[in-house]
């Protein structure tokens, strides 16, 4: 191909991005073109500052999105939203109405728009709701665009609403985002007068850049293994001679199925507006991560959700299957979804170091206020991202302990140490990074190193929130996060408003404030190695919760500490907290019972009668060479048989024994036995012929897709 056709291609490739990238998004771009101009500036206001949706402009954006809809092809419409499964819900409606002679009309009002009325009685709500009392809303948020979604080749217009019970309780994920969104902004607005003698003018928001997690195997694999099927991830599998030992994986050339499936996703993406910028093999065999650029946190959310999704589908048609279990693969690297968190307004980020004294003192301040916060609210942090499937995940490889710490850095740590003796006067310098080789530049170091065993991390100007599991989603941690910040903040703000009234310098006061907070919270703080042994000892001097699992970890959610922290911001009331440990409760208790009656019927119907197959083809083998006059070759035979028996005889003991917890309700006896059985049936399965083994092994699914 001639050099000027290379050309070519390229730039028909790079017009093909730009022409695609938000395509399917009802955005400034296509509301320019059906709206009209006093319309698109009311809506910009309430995107942009957060000002009220003025109440007479519903009927004309319903008018103009019903026009883009149909453009696109769309004959439905649909609220979006996020109920306490985790998951998104919709329920379609046509555009069609018929007329009182018969005929058609195309028909799509500003009430339709802006409140829905889906069936709230089957949706978990924790008690919120009695199942005779159907009645729930979707209301439209119309600073998160709309969208068109194709199921095969049919366009659905999808308007990502909050849905809330006939009395007001939240019934979703997204209501208590935006609510601790607007707390927040408040009390930086707040903060941020006290040092510059005025609120800013733009509204403060949380951003977030949420990297996700994922395994790819073949669908055939996943078809024939029913754990997978039914709870995500695998109840029984022998670890592989080789796995992820050679760290081989880890960001290597990506194979030529995958990435044609990662670039039907990017495209995709693009077509939804989601800024999805890296893709890259993660450190486990068959495992890979997608990351988005940054954007406002209640629009991130939407658009992880959305990704979830579209990597499911996308799979799909490649003859692929996604795994978003935080834990599909025992003994391996799991799935996180790394919650990049930070703090801006007006387009300038609170978590930057300044360039002057002043800009500075406002960063630490910040900083501050996340220690503060975050080692006050740990055992809430540690509940917010606890699930059955995150258990199996928190401590494992490459991922956090359920001990809570934040990683600075040796820079910002210095300076924090500083602020506790008395006054930070100077700061480690960044250096310059030498490489060794003339033709290669010299870079500046970053503020920090990555700490990737941290559970909260400060990686420059944001943290990284590595706990939350892959498949959760973002908007409890990232309200939680809201909160407890908030909440910092207005702490600082009182402590500051008091001794500045009576008299006190505001530097100074400042000061006194930010160094009694190092002092006092300090011990969250951890720059090593967060797996260690040693970690865990010192953590426990320093009296830092260590909760392992959820049963235990969703307690706090309804502690007096949470209670009143998310009543004071009108975010969660303490019925609707109550409401979320119930389901949270009933979630981990119905995963635990029905992933121990999988593995239950798995050992009964498809190892026991594979591994007795293979029991009695050894003892007929052991028979004929006695009748033959084997000798010495019986015994190795019978050795294998003895093994094999015992193995045999144990499992059906624990089988029993799983059973019996099972009948009981016993979750925590279940997942003993449950450990117990896999432990036994992974040791049969290095003994039994591998043709006859029921279904694909580790080694089957992790490398050959």
């Amino acid at each position: 191909m001639a050099a000027t056709e290379k050309t070519q291609d390229k730039t028909n490739g790079n017009d093909e991005m730009t022409r695609i990238y938000g395509e399917n998004v009802f955005n400034m771009k296509a509301m320019a073109e059906f709206l009209p101009e006093h319309i698109i500036k009311a809506l910009k206001a309430t995107i942009d500052k957060g000002d009220p949706l003025p109440q007479n402009i519903a009927d004309d954006v319903a008018e103009g999105m019903k026009r883009w809809a149909l453009s696109k092809g769309a004959t439905h419409y649909t609220h979006w939203f996020q109920p306490m499964t985790g998951l998104t819900a919709e329920k379609h409606d046509a555009f069609i109405s018929p007329k009182k002679d018969g005929s058609p009309i195309i028909k799509f009002s500003g009430k339709e728009l802006v409140q829905g009325e889906p069936d709230a009685s089957s949706f978990p709500s924790g008690g919120l709701r009695a199942t005779f009392e159907a009645r729930g809303y979707t209301a439209w948020d119309p600073t998160s665009p709309a969208f068109i979604k194709y199921i095969g080749v049919g366009p659905t217009l999808c308007i990502p609403t909050a849905f809330i019970s006939y009395h007001g309780e939240a019934l979703d994920k997204k209501t208590p985002l935006l609510r601790s969104i607007e707390a927040l902004s408040k009390s930086t607005h707040r903060l941020i007068k006290l040092f510059d003698g005025k609120p800013p003018e733009g509204k403060a928001y949380a951003e977030l850049g949420p990297e996700q997690e994922y395994f790819l195997i073949d669908r055939q694999f996943y078809k024939e293994r029913p754990d997978l099927v039914l709870t995500g991830r695998t109840l029984f599998g022998r670890k592989p001679p080789k796995h992820q030992q050679m760290e081989d994986h880890y960001f290597g050339s990506i194979r030529p199925r995958i990435i044609k499936f990662m670039e039907e996703v990017d495209r995709e993406c693009w077509k939804l507006g989601i800024p999805s910028k890296t893709r890259h093999n993660e450190v486990a065999p068959a495992q890979f991560e997608i990351a988005p650029v940054f954007e406002e946190s209640n629009l991130a959310v939407d658009h992880n959700m959305m990704v979830m999704q579209i990597l499911r589908e996308v799979a799909e048609r490649n003859g692929l299957v996604c795994l978003l279990h935080e834990k599909p693969f025992a003994g391996i690297n799991g799935s996180g979804k790394h919650n990049n968190w930070s703090l801006a307004v007006n387009g300038k980020n609170l978590l930057e170091p300044g360039q002057n004294p002043h800009e500075n003192a406002k960063f630490l301040t910040f900083v501050c206020a996340i220690i503060a916060g975050f080692d006050k609210h740990a055992k809430l942090l540690r509940a917010v991202i606890a699930s059955a499937g995150n258990d199996h995940r928190l401590g494992a490889n490459e991922a956090p302990p359920a001990i809570l710490s934040i990683f600075l850095g040796d820079q910002l740590s210095d300076i924090i140490d500083q602020i506790e003796k008395g006054r930070a006067k100077t700061s480690k310098t960044q250096g310059v990074m030498e490489l060794g080789a003339t033709s290669l530049p010299k870079f500046p170091k970053d503020v920090t190193d990555r700490n990737r065993t941290s559970p909260m991390a400060f990686t420059g100007n944001k943290f990284e929130f590595r706990a939350v599991g892959s498949g959760q989603s973002c908007s409890g941690p990232n309200a939680t996060i809201n909160c407890i910040v908030a909440e910092a903040l207005d702490d600082i703000s009182d402590k500051l408003e008091k001794a500045t009234a009576e008299g006190a310098d505001f530097n100074k006061a400042l000061q006194n404030i930010l160094s009694d907070i190092v002092k006092k919270h300090k011990r969250i703080i951890f720059n090593g190695d967060n797996y260690t042994a040693q970690w865990q000892k010192e953590a426990a001097k320093r009296g830092l919760p260590n909760i392992k699992t959820t049963d235990e970890a969703i307690k706090a959610i309804v502690s007096k500490e949470t209670v009143e922290l998310f009543g004071k911001y009108k975010v969660l009331s303490k019925v609707e907290l109550e409401s979320r440990h119930h389901i949270f409760k009933e979630t981990y208790e119905k995963t635990i019972d029905f992933e121990g009656r999988c593995a239950l019927d798995m050992a009964k119907t498809m190892i026991a009668p594979a591994a007795i197959k293979y029991q009695t083809r050894l003892a007929r083998g052991i028979e004929n060479l006695h009748k033959a006059g084997g000798g010495p070759s019986k015994v190795p035979m019978k050795k294998q048989l003895a093994v094999v028996s015992k193995l045999i005889a144990k499992m059906f003991s624990e089988t029993g024994a799983l059973d019996k917890a099972l009948g009981k309700a016993d979750t925590k006896a279940t997942l003993k036995h449950m450990t117990s059985l896999r432990e036994v049936v992974d040791a049969l399965e290095g003994e039994v012929d591998d043709r006859s083994w029921p279904m694909p092994k580790y080694r089957d699914m992790l490398f050959l897709y």
